[in-house]
């Protein structure tokens, strides 16, 4: 048994997939708890993980944009991002209007990004949502290397080619257990 996993490592250092390799797909992710969000895309941070945004992220998963170095992320042609106001269920279960969990919101974003939002009404009850061409200067294209490798002086213009991906759909904590 332990030199079955003494191979596997080996195997895997062969293969060069590490942490720092490989990439998160996010699709289809609707959002969550802000704190939730926090957390995970803290580790996926210190992780060194690339990030490819290929459908929905809405809500809280839209803190990406602000925890996940602006290198180690690109977005799909379905990419795209969905922002709101922060909320809370009251005693009765309706969503109220949380100042706190909002400007928590604000202050992660990047500056582009909340320029972006202000032009767009601001983070209200309504979501707003922000993709094709909206998406030029704030998130790099994954169907153009050689924009991304230029922009952010990266060595490789296939940095996110050929390496593992691991598909997240749903709440992003969820598949963090």
């Amino acid at each position: 048994m332990r030199s079955r996993g003494l191979l596997l490592c080996i195997a895997l250092l062969a293969s060069g997939v590490t942490s720092a390799s490989a990439t998160m797909r996010i699709a289809e992710d609707r959002g969550g708890q802000i704190g939730h969000y926090l957390q995970t895309f803290a580790v996926l941070r210190s992780s060194g993980e690339r990030v490819v945004v290929d459908g929905d992220c809405l809500s809280a998963c839209t803190l990406v944009l602000g925890l996940i170095p602006q290198d180690r992320i690109c977005a799909t042609p379905r990419a795209r991002f969905g922002f709101h106001a922060a909320w809370m269920p009251d005693v009765d279960g309706r969503p109220v209007t949380s100042p706190m969990g909002t400007q928590a919101l604000w202050t992660i974003y990047p500056g582009n990004v909340r320029s972006w939002i202000n032009r767009h009404g601001g983070l209200s009850r309504h979501m707003i949502f922000m993709q094709g061409r909206s998406l030029s200067g704030i998130v790099a294209s994954c169907d153009q290397p050689a924009q991304r490798a230029e922009r952010t002086h990266l060595r490789s213009s296939h940095r996110y080619a050929a390496r593992p991906v691991r598909y997240i759909a749903g709440n992003a904590a969820s598949d963090r257990r």
